[in-house]
């Protein structure tokens, strides 16, 4: 029997960063405020517009597993550390299996002390 999943407070969120020591960075600061449960790194190849001209370039993409409550804070630390002027910053509701989702909101809920 598939798991159905819960309708959990889970978030994705997608952003890239310029290589992957800043991903890496990014993701353990994430990580280590507790804004983000999980962080999946990918190397990517982005073509885009920028300013007027076609570009592109290798990126990594971090797709950040985080709780509705830390989305607003999230985002802040996002546009706080990113190193892009322009930050991709794209995030969609999810449904997960309820031990998953449970795991989720543990490992964001804030620290007392």
């Amino acid at each position: 029997m598939v798991d159905r999943g819960s309708s959990s407070t889970l978030v994705l969120v997608l952003t890239t960063e310029a290589n992957a020591n800043l991903a890496e960075g990014l993701a353990n600061e994430l990580l280590a405020r507790r804004l983000a449960a999980c962080v999946s790194l990918q190397q990517i190849q982005s073509h885009y517009c920028w300013q007027g001209k076609l570009e592109r370039a290798q990126e990594v993409q971090l797709l950040i597993k985080t709780s509705q409550d830390q989305l607003d804070a999230l985002h802040q630390t996002i546009k706080e550390l990113h190193s892009y002027e322009t930050p991709e910053w794209i995030y969609w509701s999810a449904t997960a299996s309820d031990p998953y989702a449970a795991w989720v909101a543990a490992a964001v809920e804030p620290v007392e002390g």
